[in-house]
């Protein structure tokens, strides 16, 4: 998948958030990123913010960009680039259908995950036009 980053950057900058090349430059660092964000998230729950993370130690010292953002929102973010950009890879598109089956298959699944992914579809549908506000609206959710 030498173009996974390309996509999974392309569509995180779209929703206006950052993706560091340390943190999701491969397949297996994003799963890995996601993971310890799912972990995080279930130890404080889903109204923690990524500042707060930082906060506590974690490695995640690059998101501080979106410090404001719940972490819950984030790793959907993250969730939904990787699914977009797997399926880019792959060469087929992204439904809401196929990050549930990608988030099963890696043990991302979340109670809270499908909720937030029905409400925020830009996150893994680029033809969403307010996809690029989603960064502001969770900053104050």
């Amino acid at each position: 998948m030498s173009n996974f980053y390309k996509y999974f950057k392309e569509n995180m900058s779209a929703l206006g958030l950052p993706a560091p090349e340390s943190l999701f430059g491969t397949v297996q660092t994003t799963v890995g990123t996601v993971t310890v964000l799912l972990g995080l998230i279930d130890k404080f729950g889903t109204r923690v913010t990524v500042a707060e993370l930082i906060g506590a130690g974690t490695k995640l010292e690059k998101l501080g960009v979106v410090a404001a953002c719940s972490a819950a929102f984030y790793a959907e973010a993250v969730i939904g680039s990787l699914a977009v950009a797997t399926g880019r890879c792959l060469g087929n598109g992204t439904s809401l259908g196929d990050i549930l089956v990608l988030a099963a298959k890696w043990g991302f699944r979340r109670p809270w995950l499908a909720a937030l992914l029905h409400r925020l579809p830009g996150v893994y549908d680029p033809g969403v036009t307010s996809r690029k506000y989603y960064k502001h609206q969770e900053a104050v959710r």
